[in-house]
C-alpha cells in the first residue's frame, strides 16, 4: 500500500476518533465528576496518543512481522 493511501485513511480517521472520543467521554466524565471536554480538546488528546502509539507500532512490526 502506498503512502499516500495510508495518509488518506489516516486523516479521517484521525477526525473520526477524536470525534468518538469527544462523544464517549461526554458519556463517562459525568459518572466520575469530572467535567466534559470539547472536540478541540479531544483533537489534542488523540493527536497526543497518536504520536506515542506509532513509534511503538513502528518498532513492534519490524519484531513480530518479519518476513
Amino acid at each position: 500500500m502506498g503512502c499516500s493511501a495510508i495518509m488518506g485513511a489516516a486523516i479521517p480517521g484521525f477526525f473520526v476518533s477524536s470525534w468518538f472520543g469527544m462523544l464517549l467521554w461526554g458519556v463517562i466524565a459525568p459518572k466520575f465528576g469530572v467535567v466534559t471536554i470539547s472536540y478541540v480538546e479531544s483533537m489534542l488528546i488523540t493527536i497526543s496518543l497518536w504520536i506515542v502509539v506509532a513509534p511503538l507500532a513502528a518498532a513492534g512490526k519490524g519484531k513480530w512481522f518479519k518476513k
